[in-house]
């Protein structure tokens, strides 16, 4: 079976500060760990060189324009990148937390890699969250910071709220213009200020979605819009059934075997935050071969935009009921 998550011998490249995050992966380190230690432990403390990559022509090895990106720690050779490609260190991506760290604003949660090295993350805890009926629905602040090894992705910055309850996951914009997260392309050299200054928004997005949360809490679905919301969240992909009249394997298990079942779901019963986090918990724990799959698709894949559109879906059904 193919996993996403990359083993160093019989160790999975992450770790982890305090309770068991939601993937279930990596090996538990101290709660008080510095960015650069949390790399350590996370076996990540390893560089990217690029090297000329060339073609044998005739016998003869011809520059082909292009630089194959070798990590230090086993020359493995992670993507082949153009030559205008800066890479990032992985060193330097976690010195992105540094300020926020020692400033009592964040505390070191989780840092691994997927794709065998390609995809490297640094997630933190920020000291920041809000609370739905009457404080036994927590929703806590987290920021992950994506550095990629391969060809066409960019360093990426977000906010992540985390349903303390059932530990379901969602992405937020940082971006107060568009849709998208702060994304700094390979192609410029990488300025922390300056994404840093984009970060402040972040208090505002959580607000943003404490609001919707909030709003969601308090509107209720009905046994006929509840299976329209799970019909449109998870539609069938088929040319000989209708999508509007028949429900995908994953709606049916959303709706028959999550929606009532699900941690958290007697916070809300009944109502569109409730079925919003059947969405959820479905990406984050169900969906998916394994947990690393599910990791890879719920932060990057996917599932990724699948909860962002369960999202927009609740409040637009929300203010029409």
């Amino acid at each position: 079976m193919a996993h996403e998550l990359e083993m160093i011998g019989d160790q999975a490249s992450m770790a982890y500060a305090g309770d068991l995050p939601w993937h279930g992966l990596g090996v538990r380190v101290p709660s008080d760990l510095s960015p650069i230690q949390m790399l350590d432990a996370a076996n990540l403390n390893w560089s990217v060189e690029k090297i000329p990559a060339y073609a044998e022509v005739a016998g003869k090895q011809v520059a082909v324009g292009k630089s194959a990106l070798v990590r230090s720690s086993d020359n493995a050779i992670l993507d082949v990148v153009s030559d205008d490609w800066n890479p990032m260190q992985n060193e330097a991506a976690f010195e992105f937390f540094n300020d926020f760290v020692a400033a009592g604003d964040m505390e070191m949660h989780t840092a691994g890699s997927l794709k065998g090295g390609k995809l490297v993350w640094g997630l933190a805890k920020v000291n920041d969250s809000f609370e739905l009926f009457g404080g036994r629905d927590q929703v806590d602040s987290y920021l992950l910071f994506t550095n990629p090894h391969m060809y066409g992705q960019s360093i990426d910055v977000r906010m992540t709220p985390i349903r303390v309850v059932c530990n379901n996951t969602l992405s937020l914009s940082l971006n107060t213009m568009s849709k998208q997260m702060v994304k700094v392309s390979h192609r410029r050299e990488f300025n922390a200020d300056e994404v840093k200054e984009t970060l402040g928004v972040a208090k505002e997005k959580l607000q943003s979605y404490k609001e919707m949360a909030e709003y969601l809490s308090k509107k209720r679905f009905n046994d006929e819009n509840i299976v329209d919301y799970f019909k449109r969240v998870f539609p069938v992909i088929t040319e000989k059934q209708e999508s509007t009249k028949v429900l995908s394997k994953n709606a049916e298990i959303a709706l028959e075997d999550i929606l009532y079942t699900q941690p958290g779901a007697e916070f809300g019963e009944g109502t569109w935050w409730q079925a919003f986090n059947a969405v959820t918990y479905m990406t984050d724990h169900v969906m998916g071969r394994n947990a690393d799959n599910r990791l890879q698709s719920a932060w990057f894949g996917q599932n990724k935009g699948l909860k962002t559109k369960a999202l927009d879906l609740a409040l637009e059904m929300a203010e029409a009921a």
